[in-house]
């Protein structure tokens, strides 16, 4: 069965930070891309992060470049994403994703709310 279950959200103060965690069961986790995407109220959902299966490349939309950090342990079958510098334009439920590069098959998790307010 697979599962990506994110955790680690909550509400912080502009300006914070939170690391948040997705762990991968069920799927072989160093084949696969990962990514971390948001969707606020109302918006579309959005790519925030991407990190290569090896961990050696990452991209980042301007929005969040310099602020966000994406990474992974293979060992552990966890990719994080650490985030400075908080604004509440970056409240949203945050999901993880992985995608095979090979097979194109993805899985999503279920998401977890960042909320970042005074």
């Amino acid at each position: 069965q697979v599962q990506l279950v994110e955790s680690g959200g909550g509400l912080v103060q502009p300006g914070g930070s939170l690391r948040l965690s997705c762990v991968a069961s069920g799927f072989t986790f160093s084949s696969y891309a990962m990514s971390w995407f948001r969707q606020a109220p109302g918006k579309e959902r959005e790519l925030v992060a991407t990190i290569t299966k090896t961990g050696g490349i990452t991209n980042y939309p301007d929005s969040v470049k310099g602020r966000f950090t994406i990474s992974r342990d293979n060992g552990r079958n966890t990719v994080y994403l650490q985030m400075n510098s908080l604004k509440p334009e970056d409240t949203a439920v945050y999901y993880c994703k992985a995608v095979s590069m090979t097979t194109y098959v993805y899985y999503w998790g279920q998401g977890t709310q960042v909320t970042v307010s005074s």
